[in-house]
C-alpha cells in the first residue's frame, strides 16, 4: 500500500467509522466473562496474603460468604475510579454478608495504607507485591483492574478485566446472593 492509498483509506470517513465501531464493539466482549451456573468453576487458588497491618488473611476465611476480589494498584486510573464503588458496595451489602477484598499487585504496605486512608476504604486491603503466583492464578499479572465475583459456595460467578460501570457491578453483586 502506498502512502497515498493509505491516506485515502484513513480519510474515507465511512471506513474509519466502521473500523472504530468494530474496535469499540469488541473491547467489552474481550474484557468481560460472566460464568453461567452450568459452567461455574471454583476459585482457582486458596491464598494467604498479608494485610497492610501485617495480619495474614486466607481466601478460605471468606468461604460461605459472597466475595468480591479486586486486583488493583495505586497508580492505576481505572482502579481509582472503581474503589469508591467498592467502598459503597461494602457498606450497602454488609448486612447480607458481602466481603470485598482489594489486592494491590505492586504497592508497599505503606503506599496501600495511604491510599486506603485517602479513599476511605472500608474493606480489607492485602499486599500482593512479590506474589506473582496469586496474580497469575487470578489472571491479574498482565492487566488490572481484575475483579472476581465469587458465590458463597466458592464458585466463580464472574471474572472481569478492565473497568466496568458501577451499575454493572451492583447487578453482579446482587446475583451473588
Amino acid at each position: 500500500m502506498t502512502d497515498r492509498s493509505a491516506r485515502a483509506w484513513w480519510t474515507n470517513r465511512w471506513l474509519r467509522a466502521a473500523v472504530v465501531a468494530v474496535m469499540l464493539g469488541a473491547w467489552p466482549a474481550c474484557n468481560r466473562h460472566t460464568v453461567g451456573p452450568e459452567e461455574a468453576a471454583y476459585a482457582p487458588l486458596d491464598f494467604v496474603l498479608e494485610s497492610v497491618d501485617g495480619t495474614e488473611v486466607s481466601l478460605a476465611d471468606f468461604r460461605g460468604r459472597p466475595l468480591v476480589i479486586n486486583f488493583w494498584a495505586t497508580w492505576c486510573g481505572p482502579c481509582k475510579q472503581e474503589v469508591p464503588w467498592f467502598v459503597e458496595f461494602a457498606e450497602k451489602y454488609q448486612d447480607q454478608g458481602l466481603t470485598i477484598v482489594g489486592i494491590s499487585v505492586d504497592d508497599t504496605p505503606a503506599d496501600i495504607q495511604a491510599f486506603s486512608e485517602q479513599y476511605n476504604v472500608n474493606y480489607p486491603m492485602l499486599v500482593g507485591l512479590g506474589r506473582d503466583d496469586v496474580a497469575r492464578a487470578y489472571d491479574a499479572l498482565m492487566a488490572i483492574p481484575v475483579t472476581w465475583l465469587i458465590r458463597p459456595d466458592g464458585r466463580v460467578h464472574a471474572k472481569v478485566t478492565g473497568i466496568h460501570g458501577k451499575d454493572w457491578f451492583d447487578q453482579q453483586i446482587q446475583e451473588l446472593f
